[in-house]
């Protein structure tokens, strides 16, 4: 069975070989590298299934990766690494395609659950369709595409587990904490800001039908709904 290859982006050496010891002894293949610049080589010429990148790195940092690696690859799941408690940084984060963050210090079983989470989301159940028709777009779940009949949008995992969140509970009022725990896996307060982030990009791709709609309920959560005529 072939194994699960991760890209690692860490310029702290200790934390790095620690991280990577611990995830290999897992049966994950690791490929370690201490600056933004050899993460970007390796990324460009090998195939990943998830990376994880630290924020303050030398010579190109996380967020420059991270653009850099979105306009490669919309699909594959990316997780930060970060010493920094400020939510702006991490929201920044979100906006430029990031699937989670976890804040220095951390558990190792923490990294673990997070990354065994991300990759079950990354394999379509069988059972799951692998086209949802919605107004004037056609949501393509394996291929995590949503197109109009003007545009294409390659999406993030994160942006396609969401919408699909939303079209499995078409014209029902989901509250927050029911998305969070269905689509992140947890509940916590900064992952609630970055819900609005994700709703806001969704709100952009489906801006073309006027008879849809992501309808938020103050304090309560949102409904999707596709007005007939």
């Amino acid at each position: 069975m072939k194994k699960i290859k991760l890209l690692l982006v860490e310029d702290d050496t200790s934390l790095g070989f620690i991280i990577k010891d611990n995830l290999e002894l897992k049966g994950y293949s690791v490929d370690l590298y201490p600056d933004g610049e050899q993460g970007w080589m390796a990324f460009h010429t090998g195939t990943y299934d998830l990376c994880i990148l630290d924020i303050m790195l030398p010579k190109k940092d996380g967020f420059a990766l991270l653009d850099d690696i979105r306009k490669q690859s919309q699909q594959i799941p990316v997780l930060f690494l970060t010493a920094r408690s400020d939510s702006k940084d991490k929201l920044e984060g979100f906006r430029k395609g990031a699937d989670d963050y976890i804040t220095k210090p951390f558990g190792i079983e923490e990294l673990m659950l997070r990354i065994e989470v991300f990759l079950k989301r990354s394999q379509i159940p069988v059972s799951s369709p692998d086209r949802i028709h919605l107004g004037a777009y056609t949501f393509d779940v394996r291929n995590l595409e949503l197109k109009s009949p003007t545009h294409r949008y390659t999406l993030t995992q994160q942006e396609a587990d969401l919408l699909g969140h939303f079209c499995k509970n078409r014209d029902q009022l989901l509250k927050r904490d029911n998305i969070l725990l269905s689509v992140w896996g947890s509940d916590d307060y900064f992952l609630g800001r970055s819900l609005d982030v994700f709703v806001s990009r969704l709100r952009k791709y489906l801006k073309e039908d006027k008879n849809l709609a992501i309808v938020n309920q103050f304090g309560i959560g949102f409904r999707l709904t596709e007005r007939k005529e």
